[in-house]
């Protein structure tokens, strides 16, 4: 379990980053990841690692989150700012699988 400021700050600027609830996300990863090809044979289904990390945290409480969690939150709330809000297909579709769609508000 972590606590204080530094995950506070962090716990918010990344529910403010991630605007897809926990159910959009894993509709569009399964999605995403059957494509032409169908689903591959292991057992993650082909979806994005950094994708389930931010499945895993979105059903966390913030005083039940770890190390690994805090690392997840870092490296999207870190990719959403490099990418930006850039709607072009292959930018969307980057940031759609850690949860943030930019055409929403």
């Amino acid at each position: 379990m972590t606590e204080g400021f530094e995950t506070d700050m962090l716990w918010d600027e990344f529910h403010r980053t991630v605007n897809m609830n926990s159910e959009e996300l894993r509709a569009y990863l399964l999605a995403d990841a059957s494509d032409e090809d169908g689903f591959p044979p292991d057992p993650d289904l082909g979806i994005d690692e950094l994708g389930r990390g931010v499945l895993h945290v979105l059903n966390k409480r913030k005083g039940d989150l770890t190390k690994d969690d805090l690392d997840v939150m870092r490296q999207v709330v870190e990719l959403v700012e490099t990418v930006g809000d850039r709607t072009d297909d292959e930018s969307r579709r980057e940031l759609m699988t850690v949860g943030h769609d930019p055409l929403r508000g």
